[in-house]
C-alpha cells in the first residue's frame, strides 16, 4: 500500500473542533459571568470587578499562570483559524503574530467572540462571527501586514514614524495644543482660569521599536 493509499484509508474529520480554554481561563470567564449575572453577594465576593482579567484583553491578564495559558490557547486558535478558514495564502495569519501587538489584540477578541458563539444556544452569534467578525479581522490584517512577513518577520515598518512621534519637539507641540484647549475651557466654560496640568514627556526606552510594543516601566 502506498503512502497516498494509506492516507486515503484513514478516517479524517471534515472539520476540527474549536480549541477549548484551560482551567485558569475557565475560572476567569466564570468570575466575569458572576460579575455580569450574579447576585449582590456573589458580586461583592469577587472584590474589585474592574480588576478581573478579561481574556479578550491580554494586558489585563496579569498572573503568569493565566497569561501562559492564554498564549497556549491563542496559539491553538491561530492554528485552527489557519487550517479551517484560510484557503488563499494572503489570508494566512503569519507565524510571527506574537511579535505584532496589533494582531495579538485582535486575535484575542476574535478567539473570545468565537468561543461565545460556540456555546450559544442558537446559531445567530456564529453567523455574525462568520459574516462580520472574522472577515473584518482578515481585511484589517491584510491592510496592516501587507506582504511584510510572508517569508519571515520583518522589522516594524512604522518604526521611524513612531520614533519621530516620541521626539521632544513632537511631544512639546502636542502638549501646547492640550494646554491651549484646557485654557480655553477654563476661561470660557467655567468663567475662571484654572492651573494648567503638567504633562510628563514620553520615554523612548519604554517602547520596543522593533515591534511597537509598549513595555512596562519597571
Amino acid at each position: 500500500m502506498t503512502g497516498t493509499d494509506k492516507a486515503r484509508s484513514e478516517p479524517l474529520p471534515m472539520t476540527r473542533r474549536f480549541p477549548m480554554v484551560g482551567p485558569q481561563l475557565q475560572l476567569a470567564y466564570r468570575e466575569l459571568a458572576i460579575a455580569d449575572k450574579g447576585d449582590e453577594a456573589q458580586v461583592e465576593a469577587l472584590g474589585d470587578i474592574s480588576a478581573l482579567p478579561r481574556p479578550w484583553d491580554p494586558a489585563s491578564c496579569l498572573r503568569p499562570d493565566l497569561r501562559e495559558e492564554l498564549w497556549v490557547w491563542l496559539e491553538e486558535v491561530v492554528d485552527w483559524l489557519n487550517h479551517e478558514y484560510v484557503w488563499d495564502e494572503h489570508g494566512f495569519i503569519p507565524q510571527c503574530w506574537p511579535r505584532h501587538p496589533h494582531l495579538v489584540h485582535e486575535i484575542a477578541v476574535v478567539a473570545d467572540q468565537r468561543r461565545r458563539a460556540g456555546i450559544a444556544l442558537t446559531s445567530d452569534a456564529l453567523e455574525d462571527w462568520h459574516r462580520y467578525c472574522l472577515p473584518a479581522f482578515v481585511d484589517r490584517m491584510k491592510i496592516r501586514c501587507k506582504d511584510h512577513c510572508g517569508e519571515g518577520h520583518r522589522q516594524w515598518p512604522a518604526r521611524g514614524a513612531y520614533t519621530r512621534y516620541l521626539s521632544d519637539a513632537a511631544g512639546d507641540g502636542r502638549r501646547e495644543t492640550y494646554a491651549a484647549d484646557i485654557e480655553h475651557a477654563a476661561t470660557t466654560g467655567a468663567g475662571r482660569r484654572r492651573p494648567m496640568p503638567t504633562m510628563p514627556p514620553p520615554h523612548l526606552a519604554s517602547v520596543n521599536l522593533d515591534t511597537g510594543e509598549v513595555l512596562d516601566d519597571e
